[in-house]
């Protein structure tokens, strides 16, 4: 079932939306990983680690789950589909992916507030270079999902292909 113009726009809106915000949301996070590593005020690099997990939850999931949700109704109400064009399933991939990834890595950041609440832990023990690392690749696939969604590749699965043609032989 396609989406008639209105809809889709409001679609497109949302999931660029989500999209854009988790893009954001993620830089936001390197930033504080950057602070969190090269501070030499242990208040500072304390509060970087603090603040992570209560924003990544309620900032940085839902952002993850609104682009993943968003993206599979823009799919499905239009012509690209979910399932026609590799570049879409690509996108699929990479976004559920990155979304697993989260929620798998929050245990670590509770882990990682929990040593930052802790006054009597070394600051050595409270700093990790994992939230910038795992910042830099969450920002290398969403800027991958994006190079995706504006360039559309080529490249129709077996079932757009039959889809396609089955369309074609009903209107022809």
């Amino acid at each position: 079932m396609r989406m008639g113009p209105a809809v889709r726009k409001l679609a497109l809106t949302a999931h660029v939306s989500a999209s854009v915000g988790w893009f954001g949301a993620v830089l936001a996070f390197l930033a504080l990983a950057a602070i969190g590593l090269r501070s030499d005020d242990p208040a500072t690099v304390r509060g970087a680690y603090l603040v992570m997990e209560p924003a990544a939850r309620m900032v940085l999931v839902p952002l993850a789950f609104a682009s993943l949700l968003t993206g599979i109704i823009q799919s499905l109400g239009t012509s690209w589909g979910l399932f026609r064009h590799y570049w879409v399933l690509f996108k699929l991939a990479l976004t559920m992916l990155a979304t697993l990834v989260l929620l798998t890595y929050m245990e670590t950041f509770r882990a990682m507030a929990r040593a930052a609440a802790d006054p009597a832990a070394d600051l050595a023990a409270v700093r990790s270079a994992s939230p910038a690392l795992h910042a830099v690749l969450a920002l290398l696939v969403l800027s991958t999902t994006t190079v995706l969604a504006v360039y559309k590749p080529r490249g129709m699965t077996p079932y757009g292909w039959r889809k396609t043609n089955a369309e074609e032989r009903a209107t022809g």
